[in-house]
């Protein structure tokens, strides 16, 4: 077969991935799907009201014919934006792609499917719930997300460097947000460790390129349970080094009173006896701090 035939084949294929397959691996979360994630969260990574851990990324291809500065980004490359929430078994909970490599750094969150959900409020998610161990406090369900996400009630991103220098519980709090945060980098390593196309600048049109990143996200889904697919430490750095996939840039904007608040109840709670966790010192001393991992 000729190569636009075969081209055509896995184009159409990698649709077909997407119609049928997502429904089953990624269907769209519903309170009950959010209460176990969240609950899933809790237990492996004790972050409490969390929905799942947000990335975005640039996927980058060769420039299309007569597309001009369109997908130019801030990298001074060609690309799409995969923009991901992710659970806390690397699995991808709700994905955007398509974005516009030039597109502001703001409106690559705010104009995807996830953004405008979480703004227009059908995004389905659960009501505030308290913590675990403390009844009388009751929060929000956040997403946990790095700087380059707006903090807000339902977005909670980490302390700025200034912030945490000299400050024990901001650097607490970080270290805590950034634990179960690094998931959705670990999916992308996954994601890239086994789908090889990540790995290079891909020769495929902006269309046809939304279609192999959504079914190669499906693919993800479907294959993770087996256990040569999940993170293990200094399994995949490697991969994650060698990416076609960029950062997206920080997005700017003032967060609200109330998002403040909401980070400044969960350090309170990450310090206090309620919601720490032990760590120890190769003695055996105990800690609710950032040592090492609890013997």
């Amino acid at each position: 077969m000729g190569e636009t035939t075969v081209r055509r084949i896995v184009y159409e294929t990698c649709e077909v991935i997407w119609e049928v397959l997502s429904p089953i691996v990624m269907p769209p979360p519903t309170k009950e799907i959010w209460g176990h994630i969240s609950s899933r969260i809790w237990d492996k990574w004790q972050y409490p009201n969390a929905l799942g851990a947000m990335d975005g990324k640039h996927v980058v291809f060769e420039k299309p014919g007569g597309s001009g500065s369109t997908f130019f980004n801030y990298k001074k490359e060609f690309s799409v934006a995969l923009l991901a929430l992710v659970d806390a078994d690397y699995k991808f909970v709700v994905v955007d792609v398509g974005a516009h490599g030039r597109t502001s750094d703001g409106a690559v969150f705010f104009r995807s499917r996830l953004g405008k959900m979480l703004t227009e409020g059908t995004l389905d998610i659960p009501v505030p719930k308290s913590l675990p161990n403390e009844p009388e406090i009751v929060l929000p369900h956040v997403i946990v997300a790095d700087e380059a996400f707006p903090l807000q009630e339902n977005i909670m991103r980490p302390y700025p460097g200034p912030q945490v220098v000299n400050n024990e519980r901001n650097k607490i709090y970080n270290y805590r947000h950034s634990r179960f945060r690094r998931e959705s980098e670990n999916a992308f390593g996954v994601i890239s460790k086994k789908f090889r196309i990540y790995r290079r600048k891909l020769q495929i049109s902006p269309d046809n390129l939304d279609k192999v990143i959504l079914a190669t996200t499906c693919l993800h889904n479907f294959l993770c349970g087996d256990d040569e697919y999940l993170w293990q430490p200094g399994k995949l750095e490697a991969s994650v080094e060698s990416l076609r996939l960029e950062d997206i840039p920080r997005i700017g904007g003032r967060p609200s009173d109330v998002a403040y608040a909401v980070r400044e109840q969960l350090k309170t709670y990450f310090v206090s006896r309620a919601g720490s966790v032990i760590w120890c010192t190769e003695e055996g001393d105990n800690y609710p701090v950032i040592l090492k991992p609890s013997c």
